[in-house]
């Protein structure tokens, strides 16, 4: 008896095949991507502060990581996003304020969205750590995406009902997906 090879298993085989290559893919496009941004923080001038900020947004707001050195030791700093993407004119709040939508701004008290919150540098002058940010996003109107993040020399005051002063920038990068 003569083996005969059945053209019809031969196709259902190829099709098999072809099924399990293409679906073996669809995991990589049904897969659950993050959002997420990276801003590389330099010294602004009499500054040596540098550092990273990566921003991944989840369901309850945007994880703001940093990893920041060379700052006074022992202090505390406001982490805020900027208006516009531009660091030279961060230490000026009407070319570029702390960003906000236009209906925070109008109130008086009001906490704006990118007022982030404050860090502290330990003993070595370095800042490891996150902050859950919830008045942000990584798209619509409320992202920070090409806007300035900066690291100033003091701190928010969460009791403050005006607007905060927080001093001259430490370091300043601009939000990169």
């Amino acid at each position: 008896m003569r083996n005969r090879f059945d053209g019809r298993a031969l196709c259902a085989l190829i099709a098999t095949a072809a099924c399990s290559v293409m679906l073996s893919g669809c995991g990589f496009i049904f897969q659950n991507h993050e959002k997420r941004a990276d801003a590389t923080l330099q010294p602004t001038p009499g500054s040596a502060t540098r550092g990273t900020v990566t921003l991944i947004e989840r369901a309850d707001g945007v994880q703001v990581s940093y990893s920041l050195t060379d700052m006074p030791p022992n202090s505390d700093h406001a982490l805020t996003v900027h208006e516009r993407g531009d660091c030279i004119a961060v230490n000026d709040p009407e070319a570029s304020p702390v960003f906000a939508l236009p209906a925070d701004r109008r109130r008086a008290s009001a906490r704006l969205e990118g007022e982030l919150g404050n860090i502290h540098a330990d003993a070595t002058g370095s800042a490891t750590g996150f902050i859950a940010a919830t008045d942000v996003s990584l798209d619509g109107v409320r992202s920070v995406i090409s806007r300035a993040i900066v690291l100033h020399r003091e701190a928010l005051d969460p009791y403050a009902s005006a607007p905060h002063n927080v001093g001259p920038a430490l370091a300043c990068g601009v939000t990169r997906r």
